[in-house]
C-alpha cells in the first residue's frame, strides 16, 4: 500500500483541486480541498509508522488509494468538496455531525433577491420539502436554497469573494440609507435606483453558477455579453464584464484555506505561503524601474524564490511619482497568470498602500497588503497594513524589503550604464 500511495504522492499536480481518501474496498472515507495538492495531501503521510495515536492516524492507516480532482481555484474546490461530501457522506467528514450542524444559502425571494444564511437548527426537511422553523426568519419566502455546507465560516469567505465580484443588497431593509456596503461599492444600490433589475438579476445569477460549479459556462457568457456590449458600442457595460471576467480567473482565496477547520485532528506542517515585495527605483524619474522578489516557505523557511523573481521597466509614468509607478507594476503584474500571493509587501508608505488598494479593489482581488518605511528615528520599521495580514517576523519583513530594494537598484544602475554607453 506504502508503495502505491508514494507513487501517488509523486505524480499529484501542485493545482487547487479536491483530494478524495479511499479504504482498501475502495469507499471514500475522506474528501477534503487544497491549495496544492501535492504538497496538502503530502502532509498527510509524513508521520505514518511513527507511533502517533491521533485521529488523522487512525483516518490515513485505512487509506489505500487517492483520487484528485483539479480545479482553477480553492473556491472552486471547495464548492466541489461540499458537493462530494453531500453525496457521498465520507465518514471522517460527517461523524459527530448531525443535520442540524451544517449551514445553507438561501436565495430570497423578492424584486431584488439576496443571499441569507441559515444553520440546521432554522430548517426542517421532509419528503426534499424545507421549511423554515425560526420564528425569527419565518417570512423569509426563498426560490432556492444550496447545501448543506459543513462550515458556516467557510461559505461565509466563499460568499464575501463572490459578492467582491458579483455585489448585491445584502439587508431586508429596502433601502441603501446608512448602508456601508453601499458606500465601500459591496452593494450595487438597487434601491437607490443605481442598478437596473436586469443587471442585478445578473449578480446573483453569476453566483448561482458558482455555487452550482457553472464557472466555465459562466464565463463563456460573459465572454458573450461582452462582445454584444462592445458591438452596440457600450464601452462601460464591456468593461464591466471585462473587469468580472478577470477577477473570477484570478480569484484571491487563501482565506478558504486558512480558515480551514476539519472534523479531524489535520497534522500542522505551516501553511504554505508565497510572499511578494516590491520596490521602486528612479532618479528624478529618469530610468524608473520596479521590482518583484518572491519568499516562500516551501522549504520549511522563508527562503527567496529567484526563480519567481520579476523585474518591470516602467512604461507610463513621466516624472518622479513613484506611487504612480507602483500602480503600474501591479496592475501589469495582476495581468499575467503567476502564482497568487498570500501578502504583498510594498517598500513605501501611505501612499503606497492605498494605491495597492486602489488596484486590488479596481479587479476584485482580495490579498493582505503591508506597506513598510523607515519610522521617524529610522530605528524601527514604520508598518502600514490593509487586510489580514499574516504574522511575519520582523527579521524577515527587513529581509524581503531590502532584497526588492537591491534587486530594483540593480536594475536600475544596469539600465543606466545602458544609457550612458549609448
Amino acid at each position: 500500500m506504502l508503495n502505491k500511495i508514494a507513487k501517488k504522492l509523486k505524480e499529484l499536480p501542485t493545482s487547487p483541486g479536491v483530494y478524495i481518501f479511499k479504504d482498501a474496498t475502495g469507499k471514500v472515507v475522506y474528501v477534503g480541498k487544497a491549495t496544492s495538492l501535492k504538497d496538502r495531501v503530502g502532509s498527510y503521510f509524513q508521520n505514518i509508522g511513527k507511533g502517533y495515536a491521533r485521529p488523522i492516524e487512525i483516518m490515513i492507516s485505512e487509506v489505500e488509494d487517492i483520487e484528485t480532482k483539479k480545479t482553477d481555484t480553492v473556491l472552486e474546490a471547495y464548492i466541489l468538496e461540499q458537493e462530494l461530501i453531500k453525496k457521498i457522506q465520507p465518514k471522517y467528514n460527517v461523524d459527530g455531525k448531525d443535520d442540524k450542524s451544517f449551514s445553507y444559502v438561501l436565495v430570497t425571494k423578492e424584486g431584488f433577491p439576496r443571499f441569507e444564511m441559515l444553520r440546521g437548527t432554522d430548517i426542517a426537511q421532509s419528503s426534499n420539502k424545507i421549511q423554515i422553523t425560526n420564528s425569527k426568519l419565518k417570512d423569509i419566502k426563498f426560490s432556492k436554497i444550496y447545501g448543506p455546507y459543513t462550515s458556516k465560516k467557510q461559505i461565509e469567505i466563499a460568499l464575501k469573494i463572490l459578492r467582491k465580484i458579483f455585489p448585491y443588497h445584502n439587508k431586508p431593509q429596502k433601502t441603501e440609507k446608512g448602508c456601508l456596503d453601499h458606500q465601500i461599492g459591496l452593494c450595487p444600490g438597487p434601491y437607490a435606483g443605481e442598478i437596473s433589475k436586469q443587471d442585478y438579476a445578473k449578480n446573483i445569477r453569476g453566483i448561482r453558477m458558482i455555487l452550482e460549479g457553472e464557472k466555465k459556462n459562466l464565463l463563456t457568457k460573459m465572454k458573450k455579453e461582452m462582445e454584444a456590449a462592445a458591438e452596440h458600442e457600450e464601452f462601460e457595460k464591456a468593461a464591466s464584464f471585462r473587469n468580472k471576467i478577470f477577477a473570477l480567473q484570478h480569484i484571491q482565496d487563501m482565506a478558504l484555506i486558512s480558515e480551514s477547520r476539519d472534523a479531524i485532528n489535520r497534522v500542522s506542517t505551516g501553511a504554505p505561503m508565497r510572499i511578494e515585495g516590491y520596490d521602486i527605483s528612479n532618479i528624478s524619474g529618469q530610468y524608473a524601474v520596479g521590482s518583484m522578489v518572491v519568499f516562500d516557505n516551501a522549504n520549511g523557511k522563508f527562503e527567496a524564490n529567484k526563480n519567481e523573481y520579476r523585474k518591470f521597466k516602467i512604461k507610463t509614468v513621466k516624472g518622479a511619482n513613484d506611487v504612480a509607478m507602483m500602480e503600474e507594476v501591479l496592475l501589469r503584474r495582476f495581468k499575467n497568470n503567476w502564482p497568487p500571493p498570500n501578502l504583498l509587501l510594498l517598500d513605501g508608505g501611505a501612499g503606497h498602500l492605498n494605491i495597492a488598494r486602489r488596484v486590488l479593489r479596481r479587479l476584485h482581488l482580495d490579498v493582505p497588503i503591508l506597506a513598510v518605511s523607515k519610522g521617524p528615528t529610522r530605528k524601527k520599521l514604520d508598518l502600514r497594513t490593509f487586510g489580514t495580514v499574516p504574522e511575519i517576523p520582523e527579521n524577515i519583513i527587513t529581509q524581503i524589503r531590502n532584497e526588492a530594494h537591491r534587486f530594483a537598484i540593480s536594475y536600475h544602475r544596469k539600465l543606466r550604464r545602458k544609457g550612458s554607453l549609448e
